[in-house]
């Protein structure tokens, strides 16, 4: 357990990072520009659907240098948005984004109705992070920590949670072994759902969580 907990430590400092995967690249100046360019040369109808959500979620994707595009995993288990992979790399991220305009719209409107009483939106990224958790591993026992207020606020967030998850063995997942998920919420607006695999848990998934660690973030 110490070891698994020291492995999470490091995970989660390179979370600051792949957390970027979130917000960060669109926080330095010349990003707008970078990506306006990037939308303009990726046309597949996938990351035209992912920009329209990320969109809706008050979300600012950017597009992180050296991964491509692969096909997204959508069904009854595993719902996503887009999906990249570092090439020879044994690495891959999957995104994840929600507006929370409509849950906020249906809260409101039956929050006096005993009856129909829903869970607030603001909860949504704690039941999606162990929903995913429980799905990705077969119900086994996982890693969560809280995500720093300093981190949060790189990505102009209010709450999150990372997971770091031994993978149950599923072609859906490609048997992959690892993975981090990672889960952001900004209060009455949307979330934001990162999940990164690798097959190794050592230095060299972190420095591939580190070039996609500057790609999603709210928009302030």
């Amino acid at each position: 357990m110490k070891f698994i907990e020291k492995q999470f430590k490091q995970i989660l400092l390179t979370t600051v990072f792949l957390l970027g995967v979130i917000t960060a690249m669109s926080q330095l100046p010349r990003k707008p520009v970078a990506h306006k360019k990037i939308v303009a040369k990726h046309v597949s109808k996938q990351l035209k659907d992912f920009m329209q959500l990320a969109d809706e979620a008050n979300v600012v994707f950017t597009f992180p240098a050296g991964l491509k595009e692969i096909p997204v995993i959508n069904n009854e288990n595993f719902s996503y948005d887009y999906a990249l992979e570092l090439p020879g790399r044994d690495f891959e991220v999957w995104f994840q984004v929600r507006s929370q305009k409509q849950d906020w719209i249906d809260y409101e409107r039956f929050k006096d109705d005993p009856n129909k009483q829903l869970p607030s939106p603001d909860s949504s990224y704690n039941t999606i992070g162990r929903a995913q958790g429980s799905a990705f591993t077969g119900d086994q026992k996982y890693l969560i920590r809280t995500i720093p207020q300093d981190i949060l606020a790189r990505y102009n967030a209010n709450v999150g949670k990372t997971y770091f998850l031994n993978l149950q063995d599923l072609p859906e997942t490609k048997h992959y072994k690892y993975a981090l998920l990672i889960t952001l919420q900004k209060d009455h607006i949307g979330t934001i759902v990162a999940v990164c695999f690798a097959n190794d848990k050592g230095p060299e998934f972190f420095k591939n969580i580190n070039k996609v660690s500057k790609c999603l973030k709210f928009k302030k």
